[in-house]
């Protein structure tokens, strides 16, 4: 049986002390893969982060693009135009990186152990 990967997020005192200027820190995500068998289209399954241990962002998007994976944010769904309009979205790329990549690893890890457990 192969062993579980862990997922480390970094604490904020470990971001600032790599990044002194930023000021925004994933401190816990949770991930809701859909099963495989789900006909969504592109989405892949449902996050929801903690940024600071003060504010939580639901309704977060795992999209499976022609890039690979990526992270959709939350849209207003009384927008009325062709075009979406984002109620929540990173103002920096860095946060932006940062909110993705713990998402993703999250994600791939639930998955990973979901294929494990189903396998054995």
């Amino acid at each position: 049986m192969a062993t579980k990967k862990k997922v480390h997020i970094p604490t904020l005192d470990e971001v600032r002390a790599s990044n002194p200027h930023y000021d925004m820190v994933v401190t816990a995500v949770q991930v809701f893969p859909f099963k495989s068998g789900a006909n969504l289209g592109h989405i892949k399954g449902l996050a929801q982060v903690v940024l600071n241990d003060a504010l939580t962002i639901r309704g977060l998007r795992i999209m499976d693009g022609e890039n690979g994976l990526f992270v959709g944010y939350p849209v207003d769904p009384f927008y009325k135009s062709d075009e979406f309009r984002s109620i929540v979205f990173p103002m920096t790329r860095e946060l932006r990186e940062h909110i993705e990549n713990c998402v993703l690893e999250k994600y791939e890890n639930c998955v990973l152990e979901k294929y494990q457990t189903e396998k054995d």
